[in-house]
């Protein structure tokens, strides 16, 4: 179990980045939604020992996470946003060199192991080719082999499938389900797909405030009977956004928009009918009520 209990933080500048975080994460896979610039990256880098929070306090089965950096590096794999690769090495050459930074002895246990991780991330073919030719899907499941080297019991995986094609994403998708099963996974991403697929729990970060703690299906149950569609002229739009929350837009014609909103607490617009709600909507439906960004 991870607990997070009261974090804080505020970068030079006056930026707080969050505030008063707290949540409670058991094992699977658990999803942090969030727009860019929500929090989301600082909660990830404190979670992997990297950021010093402001105030507040995080344990993992029991360790204090902030207090104990070395003994729970043992236990968490990390898998940055931006995680640098060295080019001119090969898969294998870059896992090799990673497991020796993370103490995995010399000899047969490293070589096995190395090889074991590139087989569960079907890069088995391409251990011999240099990292500079690979596609970003492959530097992804690279990046979430070496996070794996030494076994961890926390996942954290940040950004993940941002900038892969939809196969590319699919297969990422198949390979942290199958790890989900193990430990402890925190995924954070502003892509609602990632988290209705893959996440059994969730939580959205906004203005650094989580402003949600919910499951997927909670959160779409949310909507009902507050999601509405309807078409109306352009010049309309504005009108309508000030009366209710638009969560999307289409274009319906030369001069019409079919837009769905979120009526939280009065009746639909004139014209408008009830519509199903989806994750997404949820999502769009609680951002930007933090009434700011971190």
């Amino acid at each position: 179990m991870l607990s997070i209990q009261g974090l804080s933080k505020t970068y030079p500048g006056g930026v707080r980045a969050l505030q008063d975080v707290s949540l409670e994460i058991g094992a699977g896979m658990f999803g942090l939604l969030g727009p860019n610039g929500a929090g989301k990256s600082t909660l990830m880098k404190i979670l992997a020992t990297l950021l010093e929070p402001d105030a507040g306090r995080v344990t993992f089965d029991g360790t204090d996470l902030l207090a104990d950096k070395e003994r729970i590096r043992g236990s968490l794999g990390y898998l940055p946003q931006d995680f640098g690769f060295y080019p001119t090495l090969t898969a294998r050459g870059m896992l090799e060199y990673f497991a020796a930074l993370r103490g995995i002895p010399d000899g047969a246990a490293r070589r096995a192991r190395v090889d074991e991780l590139l087989e569960r991330v079907n890069l088995t073919e391409a251990r011999n080719r240099k990292i500079g030719g690979f596609s970003g899907g492959m530097r992804q499941r690279l990046g979430i082999a070496q996070a794996l080297l030494a076994s961890p019991r926390l996942l954290i995986v940040d950004e993940p499938t941002a900038g892969l094609d939809p196969e590319e994403r699919l297969r990422f998708h198949n390979l942290l389900a199958d790890i989900r099963q193990e430990i402890v996974v925190i995924l954070s991403t502003h892509i609602v797909s990632d988290v209705s697929v893959l996440c059994s729990r969730m939580a959205v970060i906004d203005g650094g405030r989580i402003v949600a703690n919910t499951t997927p299906g909670e959160a779409v149950s949310r909507l009902e009977g507050r999601i509405f569609e309807g078409t109306v002229p352009r010049a309309h739009v504005d009108r309508v956004g000030a009366r209710a929350r638009v969560l999307s837009r289409m274009v319906a014609g030369p001069d019409a928009m079919r837009i769905k909103v979120f009526a939280a607490d009065g009746p639909a617009p004139d014209g408008f009918r009830a519509a199903s709600g989806t994750l997404e909507d949820a999502y769009f439906s609680l951002v930007g009520e933090a009434g700011g960004r971190a």
